[in-house]
């Protein structure tokens, strides 16, 4: 039950999308409401229905979808009105922030540009006067420099700049009703407090009710009211908040639960301690400038990096986004180059070494990048993609190359059969595997891993890191893994460099630096991480307003 008159009712909403003249069920009989004031959270896993049934409150599915039941705005049956009447509500009643802003934004018109357009089609209002009154919701939202930031087009702007002006956008007319579909996906731990400090004052101060979709546990534990758990299309579960994270009823959700990894509840990989003959990878004053362009000076990414990684041991970096942990591991593998320093692996200093050299040395070391969707080929199977490295660099002959495809299909848990797929028919997680498999296909001794499963739902992400965490004790390869996850970093880190500015601020071991940090930075990148927990979360979001400020 809702503790008031809901303003936004969803009862019995069931959405089929028909492919191949057949109608396929995506959300079947979801029933949902929240009040004014009011936050409720849809989570669940991709493929839930969680999007698709807030999606459906505005209409805004593909003309191949259908939808039956009933979505009420305060007395208005949704379902009932047209585009032309539908129109007039969006957007002034309810209004929606998207997943992604770079897409979302249109990348020709100036977010002022944009904003302007927002008030100006649901009212006819003088140029100087919606110039003026964008520029004070983005001083609403945090955007620095209003000024000079209302002229910017969206590539010019950060991550969580973009998402401020979605924000803005969307509380143009105040609404009654907004709708954040996954509001902090991919942003740094540091600016999704930010932003999640955002929605909660201008909910607060509109007295908006809020519907948020999310598969991040921590967002739900500090932000919601109730929330609505949804599996495979269906409600399995609707609970406050309190009471979903203490008592879960339904397996499901407490399986969701136990899959988020916690800072200080993981037994830790113990800490490195190996001599120095013994590392694997050595970095000593590594620095990485990006030449400037038409005569501009360039950009110092890395700033004099030194650290090293023993035999087997796995090395946590983290740092928010610009603080350059990212170009440290291409510069590793040669994809950036680096400026001055050097850069040992396996005891050969490869910074000096030329192109032919380079290739022949490439099979010591490779990578798992963050997004296995764009890394991988769409033209070839996941065997070809697998098989690629090893055909490159002469592993063997064809026939033992596909038995070792076999095998890597084995290690990561996937069926031999699927070796004739090619990526888009598999989900995120599978492809991620074919990336591990890929990686280690030439028996590497250093794996670079970028983000692997920051775009995972955490079932997922827990599924995945276990096969990490076991590849990694039976093959024995060293790891430098890039993250902004503190409770992965914890899990799989034996030890943490962090970084600011392209600069090391603090280096250790990962459980002394993650739970008792020397600096101010580590200290505010801890306490932004939301816990799963919203007793434990409503302290640590006072801390982190303390150090904040």
């Amino acid at each position: 039950m809702t503790p008031a008159e809901p303003i936004l009712s969803v009862e019995g909403l069931s959405v089929d999308f028909q492919i191949a003249g057949e109608w396929v069920p995506a959300v079947k009989n979801v029933s949902f409401a929240v009040a004014k004031g009011e936050v409720v959270a849809l989570v669940g896993e991709s493929g839930s229905g969680k999007s698709v049934s807030s999606m459906s409150v505005l209409g805004l599915l593909a003309k191949n979808a259908r939808r039956r039941g009933s979505i009420r705005y305060g007395d208005t049956e949704l379902l009932d009105l047209g585009e032309e009447a539908l129109r007039d509500i969006r957007g002034k009643r309810i209004a929606m922030i998207f997943q992604e802003p770079m897409t979302a934004l249109n990348p020709v018109y100036t977010i002022g540009e944009q904003i302007i357009e927002a008030i100006r089609c649901h009212e006819r209002v003088p140029a100087a006067e919606a110039r003026s009154r964008t520029l004070e919701l983005l001083r609403k939202v945090g955007i620095p420099e209003p000024e000079s930031r209302i002229d910017s087009y969206p590539h010019q702007l950060s991550g969580g700049q973009r998402q401020r002006a979605m924000i803005a956008m969307a509380i143009v007319w105040s609404p009654e009703v907004i709708i954040a579909d996954e509001p902090t996906t991919a942003l740094d731990v540091t600016v999704q407090a930010e932003i999640l400090e955002l929605l909660r004052r201008l909910q607060k101060d509109l007295g908006s009710a809020v519907v948020v979709i999310t598969h991040d546990m921590g967002v739900v534990a500090d932000l919601a009211d109730r929330v609505v758990v949804m599996k495979q299309g269906e409600v399995v579960e609707e609970a406050p908040v309190a009471r979903l994270f203490a008592e879960p009823r339904h397996e499901y959700t407490a399986r969701l639960l136990s899959a988020v990894p916690r800072r200080g509840q993981s037994e830790p990989a113990l800490p490195g301690g190996d001599t120095p003959q013994d590392a694997t990878l050595r970095v000593a004053g590594l620095q990485v400038e990006y030449p400037g362009r038409l005569g501009r000076k360039g950009f110092k990414a890395v700033h004099d990096i030194s650290f090293e990684i023993g035999k087997g041991k796995v090395l946590g970096l983290v740092g928010e986004s610009g603080s350059g942990k990212s170009t440290i591991g291409r510069a590793i593998v040669g994809l950036v180059r680096a400026t001055a320093g050097t850069i040992e692996i396996c005891g050969r200093d490869v910074t000096g070494l030329g192109a032919r050299e380079l290739r022949e040395f490439r099979r010591k070391y490779s990578m798992v990048f963050q997004d296995p969707g764009s890394s991988l080929d769409p033209r070839r199977s996941i065997g070809d993609s697998i098989a690629a490295p090893m055909l490159i660099n002469r592993y063997a002959g064809r026939a033992a190359v596909r038995e070792r495809v076999l095998e890597l299909l084995d290690q990561v848990e996937l069926p031999r059969s699927w070796a004739g797929r090619f990526p888009h028919e598999l989900s995120g997680g599978q492809r991620q595997r074919v990336g591990i498999a890929r990686a280690l296909a030439l028996e590497p001794e250093l794996l670079i891993a970028d983000e692997p499963t920051s775009a995972l739902d955490v079932s997922v992400q827990a599924t995945v890191l276990r096969l990490f965490q076991e590849l990694q004790d039976r093959l024995g390869f060293s790891c430098l893994f890039i993250s902004h996850d503190l409770g992965v970093v914890e899990l799989l880190a034996h030890d943490v460099a962090v970084l600011q500015h392209g600069r090391m601020v603090e280096h250790g071991p990962a459980r002394e630096v993650l739970n008792d940090p020397r600096t101010d930075y580590t200290r505010r990148l801890v306490a932004a991480a939301p816990v799963p927990d919203p007793a434990e979360q409503a302290e640590r979001r006072e801390l982190w307003r303390a150090i904040a400020k």
